[in-house]
């Protein structure tokens, strides 16, 4: 028996990648079996699968004594590369190329004003949080910040600008907090702010900016939506990574000292 379990174990760390794609896979069927049984459609599977996953991490976390979660254990070694950058970005622009030009030339001006006023506004409502708990200097306003566009600019924001590894976490955990109430809200309210075109699915990706938040609140409404919202969805994540540690930090530093 001992020699099978070595088998078994030896052939998933030699295909970890492989067994990190069917992970995924089954936490993402189990999570979309739960979304449409157990909440009847209210909340999407894609936050259901992420809470799921946060659980995981967590509890792999607690296992290893590491920092990377599941990944830290060598049977789960292929989640480090699979949730990577580069498959990532890879996905990313995989699904802006489902765009249909003449519906992206549509979205003209609104699609520019979701971004900065998305973008400001997320800002401006982190350091805001961030100052009522008590963090006062533009290191850790600007990354929390940051963290409240996406949890990708937040990381990127605090490692340019020096900000603690602390501030950093936190920045993180506000930008999934942002991506699974996107994911759940978006279905909710989809009726009530005509969230049902290209061009409301644009302006709601530039408006929240989260990329996965946006994509999988849009694939529970109409999944011919998601590449609309993930196009600008994408370029304020570049965007934020640019203002984030230029424009916005010595902004709060000049307020703050």
């Amino acid at each position: 028996m001992s020699d099978i379990i070595d088998t078994i174990t030896t052939l998933i760390e030699d295909n970890a990648l492989l067994f990190a794609f069917a992970l995924v896979g089954l936490v993402m069927l189990v999570g979309g079996w739960i979304g449409r049984t157990l909440t009847r459609g209210h909340v999407a599977g894609s936050a259901v699968a992420i809470l799921l996953g946060l659980v995981l991490a967590y509890l792999g976390g607690l296992q290893s004594g590491g920092d990377k979660g599941l990944a830290d254990l060598s049977l789960f070694s292929g989640l480090a590369l699979m949730g990577g950058s580069m498959l990532r970005d890879f996905a990313i622009v995989a699904t802006a190329y489902g765009v249909d030009v003449r519906e992206l030339k549509k979205a003209g001006p609104a699609g520019v004003i979701s971004l900065i006023f998305g973008m400001v506004v997320s800002f401006v409502v982190g350091a805001g949080v961030a100052l009522a708990f008590g963090y006062n200097d533009a290191e850790s306003l600007a990354t929390i910040g940051a963290g409240a566009a996406t949890y990708i600019v937040g990381p990127v924001t605090g490692t340019a600008v020096g900000a603690s590894s602390e501030v950093i976490a936190l920045s993180v955990a506000v930008g999934l907090v942002k991506s699974m109430l996107a994911m759940i809200a978006a279905p909710l309210v989809a009726r009530w702010i005509g969230l049902d075109n290209p061009k409301s699915a644009m302006a709601f990706g530039g408006l929240l900016g989260t990329t996965s938040g946006v994509t999988g609140g849009l694939a529970a409404i109409d999944k011919r939506l998601v590449p609309y919202g993930a196009v600008t969805s994408s370029l304020y994540t570049g965007l934020g990574c640019l203002l984030g540690p230029s424009v916005f930090y010595f902004l709060f530093r000049a307020l703050f000292g």
